[in-house]
């Protein structure tokens, strides 16, 4: 089973990725650097979103190009990662979550046009994906586990915010997603989510919460130089987790998730 990970902030290289190649994909929403290798004892693509030195930002982030590659690349599943900020002021900072639910209304990419893969009129494979929970189970299971087994705190569950950066929320933009029953929120994963769906990768979402965000705790908000340790720190964090997951994704039970209905 090949497996390919996209890491964020802070996260630009996998520690303990064995035998580590560079490589560039070329997909018709462009290159995309990657690295291949082998990771938690299976055959791992690696994409970091930012790119070495945190070249992109939320914003410039070449999710299109980034999903098709794995695509192109042949991966069974895959595994996301974000730092975040916490939406729920009873998450501890510097717990893992394990999203299974995901709020992106606007459905649409940085530069402002629709999130999807089908771009041309007639084009094969051309639809909708449909579904009743937008992360693979199975991959959702192997996330939990592998958080389980380095004894990191974690939460089973959580609806991950999508929101446009790169700036941060309002107080009362938070306050809406609150009320619409966010758990975290950052700049990216959203459109990866249904990318991954349109090109029938199953796909899973690991949060670290970083910081509360904006209004969330106004007695008490989260200093920007603690926002930054943790980021830091979420490295490691991500690595240990992801590398006792791999190991126990349940090959034979992951399929994509939801149906993609073509027009064909």
């Amino acid at each position: 089973m090949r497996i390919g990970i996209i890491t964020g902030s802070g996260t630009y290289a996998l520690p303990g990725f064995e035998d580590a190649a560079a490589d560039v994909v070329a997909t018709r929403f462009g290159e995309v650097p990657v690295t291949r290798g082998r990771f938690g004892g299976a055959e791992v693509v690696h994409v970091s979103r930012h790119r070495e030195g945190h070249v992109l930002v939320s914003h410039q982030v070449t999710h299109q190009a980034n999903i098709s590659a794995f695509a192109e690349a042949g991966v069974d599943a895959i595994l996301s990662v974000t730092v975040c900020g916490a939406c729920d002021p009873e998450l501890p900072l510097g717990s893992l979550v394990v999203f299974d639910d995901l709020h992106f209304l606007v459905n649409r990419l940085p530069d402002g046009s629709i999130c999807t893969l089908h771009t041309e009129p007639g084009a094969p494979g051309r639809g909708h994906w449909i579904f009743d929970d937008p992360f693979s189970e199975p991959l959702r299971a192997a996330l939990l586990a592998g958080a389980l087994d380095i004894g990191h705190p974690v939460r089973d569950g959580g609806c991950y915010g999508h929101v446009d950066g790169p700036r941060f929320n309002t107080r009362t933009e938070i306050r809406m997603l609150r009320q619409a029953g966010v758990t975290c929120v950052s700049q990216t994963a959203g459109p990866e989510t249904v990318l991954a769906g349109e090109a029938k990768i199953p796909y899973a979402l690991l949060g670290y919460a970083t910081d509360y965000a904006n209004g969330v705790k106004p007695e008490d908000p989260t200093p920007v130089s603690e926002l930054v340790r943790l980021v830091a720190a979420s490295t490691g964090t991500f690595a240990q987790a992801l590398t006792a997951a791999v190991p126990r994704i349940d090959a034979a039970a992951v399929r994509p998730n939801g149906t993609a209905f073509a027009w064909d």
